[in-house]
Order: structure tokens, then sequence, then C-alpha cells
């Protein structure tokens, strides 16, 4: 579980006024990385493509080392079950669309000091694996069992605490079926690339990617709330230091363009040619399923539906959308906004937390279209 080096209470740090990416962020934002927007395109994200934050280290793990995962706690046996084990179970296959809690975290103003992700930390993949329902129904839950929590083989320190990663789900999402939580080891049909959990992960669709435990050994049946640091300490939505926030748990709804045109090298600013372009882009929410994606062409002042994209039955995975659009020479902000059937709908504004969690402010993309002779 690992134990304290520091006061875990110190709130994580906002940055100064005009305050720039610092070299501990550079050196996480070398680490982790984002989905290139232009990627949107592939329904199901290659996995050099998807997303990835993680924590600490990535475990060495090579294909013939045994990996026993455990299941134990309030439970009536105690199991430790090796892959072959895990394999003789049913397995699932589920299409499901990760974000990182904290995308959006580096457009808020202040800025919390952390990953400094802009609105790439998302990916969506098909993960194999075995019904955690059917672990625990093998085990059987004993009386009195509220959470489940999971450990993975992660191991550092975070704000003075030393810790494996863990995280906890209540009982009743740990052995529901809607969504139907996967103990995986394949994405996309292969085994497991190691920055995304080889051998073992915990899927959870339509949550934030927090709970999506990587390199999963341990799985505990507790009897009271869990209150590890990455669930009572990290990942909850505070404005004030000494607030105790509400949790993040389930993804906001949330409409991303892919990049039109082609960009500057430095500044990632959009140039297109007058005439038809295309508007294209994927919405998600883990809430409800999306219902509507608008788009705006004129910075948010008007907005026109775009026309959807079968979703195929994928309750957890993104949706596809178009619009046309006739560009005209000058210059344009292109921007898209996600409704679901909750009537949660992406803000113009975008409501602050200490964390940076749960950002979905709609995406700004500005565009430059040249005149007739190719100049701008």
């Amino acid at each position: 579980m690992g134990h304290r080096l520091a006061d875990v209470s110190t709130p994580a740090r906002l940055a100064a006024p005009q305050e720039g990416i610092g070299r501990d962020e550079l050196a996480l934002a070398t680490r982790n990385h984002g989905l290139p927007l232009e990627a949107l395109r592939h329904d199901v994200t290659p996995p050099g493509l998807h997303y990835v934050l993680t924590h600490y280290d990535i475990p060495y793990v090579p294909d013939d080392t045994p990996w026993p995962l455990t299941l134990n706690g309030r439970v009536r046996r105690t199991l430790r079950l090796d892959r072959a084990d895990l394999r003789a179970f049913p397995q699932v296959t589920t299409r499901v669309t990760l974000e990182c809690a904290g995308n959006g975290r580096a457009l808020l103003t202040p800025r919390p000091v952390s990953q400094p992700w802009l609105v790439e930390a998302v990916g969506t993949a098909e993960w194999t694996g075995v019904p955690l329902r059917l672990l625990l129904a093998e085990a059987g839950v004993g009386p009195g069992a509220v959470e489940v929590v999971f450990t993975g083989a992660d191991h550092g320190v975070e704000r003075g605490v030393e810790q494996d990663y863990q995280r906890a789900l209540p009982l009743d999402v740990a052995v529901g079926s809607d969504p139907e939580v996967l103990v995986a080891y394949a994405m996309n049909g292969a085994p497991l690339p190691p920055q995304h959990g080889r051998p073992l992960r915990l899927i959870v669709p339509g949550w934030y990617g927090m709970a999506h435990v990587k390199w999963l050994r341990e799985i505990t049946v507790v009897d009271e709330p869990f209150t590890g640091f990455q669930q009572a300490v990290a990942y909850r939505l505070r404005r004030d230091p000494d607030d105790e926030g509400e949790p993040v748990t389930r993804i906001a709804p949330r409409a991303l363009l892919v990049p039109p045109g082609f960009p500057d090298f430095m500044s990632r600013a959009r140039v297109v040619r007058p005439g038809p372009v295309a508007l294209e882009g994927r919405a998600w929410s883990g809430r409800a399923p999306v219902t509507r994606v608008e788009v705006s062409t004129d910075g948010g002042r008007t907005w026109r539906d775009a026309e959807p994209a079968p979703d195929h039955g994928q309750r957890w995975a993104w949706r596809g959308w178009r619009h046309d659009w006739t560009a005209t020479p000058g210059e344009h902000v292109l921007t898209a906004r996600a409704t679901d059937a909750g009537g949660d709908t992406q803000p113009l504004d975008q409501p602050w937390n200490r964390g940076g969690f749960a950002n979905n402010l709609v995406q700004r993309v500005p565009v430059l279209c040249l005149d007739e002779d190719g100049t701008a």
C-alpha cells in the first residue's frame, strides 16, 4: 500500500499568472502522449496512436513472466488465477472510448500544474477480456461488501505518498452488466502493449481513464469505502484546497473535429482553400448516448446540426459526425459541441476546478482560408 513521506493535505499547485509550462510538466509530456487529432478518422485507434498516461514507471513484463491475479478480501474463497485460468472464462470484446480525466487541463486559467493536456487525451479500442462479474461470482462476494479495490503493479510517490496505483469501484458497478467491466488481456485483437497495461488491465466503459487500472495484479473486495490516495485525494472536483470535493467518475460529453486542411508546423493553425470543406469528427459521452452534435464556423455565434454516423450499437464508443462547410477567404474559428440523451451539453465557458478534471469546454480550431490565388 505504501507509506506517507510528506503531508498529503498539501494541495496541487496552480500556475502563477503568465507562468509557462515548466520542466517537470515537460518531462510528463514527453512520457505521455495524446492522440494526433487527424487520427480521429480511425473508427478504432491503432495502439501506438491511442493516448497514454502512466503515473509511475511502465512495469517490465516479459511474455513468459508468470502473472497471477489474486482476488481476495470479503469473498467466500480467495482466487489466484494465472493467464490460462483467465482464458478459461467466457471472453467478451467491447469497443470503448477512453479519455483522461485531465483532458483540457492546460487550457484552464489558472492552470493546474500537472500533465499539460490540450484536447488530445482520448482513444478508442476494442478490448477483450473476462467480465469482472464472472470472477466475483466465482469467488463469491461476502456479506457487507461495498466496494472493489484494484491494485496495479506500477509504484511511485505522489504528493509525498509512496503507493501502488490503486482505485476502487462501487460494488454495483463492479458486478453490473451495463456497463460490463472487463479484466482485459487484449487490445484490438492482440496482447496488450506494455504502455497499455500488459498483461492485464481493467476496462470500465463510460468512466474516465483513472478507473482503468493497468498492470492489474490484485482485486480486493472491501466492506468500507476505499480511502487510498487516488480515490480520496486525487481525482476529485474541488474549487478550494480544503473542499472534500466530488469524485471524478463518468465521462462528460465531448465532440472533437478532425483538423481540416493542412497545418502550420509550430502553431498547428489550419489552412484551407476556398470552396467545399467536409468537416468531420467524433463525439462521445460516458453518461448517456450522444444525441446531437452541432457545428459553428463563426466562433460559436451560430450553430448548425451535424449529420451523425450510424452508431452500430457501440454504446461505449465514440460516434462519427459530418458537416459540409463552404469556406470563404479570411480567418475563421471552427467549433463543435455534443449533447447527450441526459441533456448534458458541452459548455462555452468552462467551469473550473483545482485538478483540471472533467473539462469538456468546446474545442476551438482557428482556420485560415486562402484567397483564390492561394495567398493569405
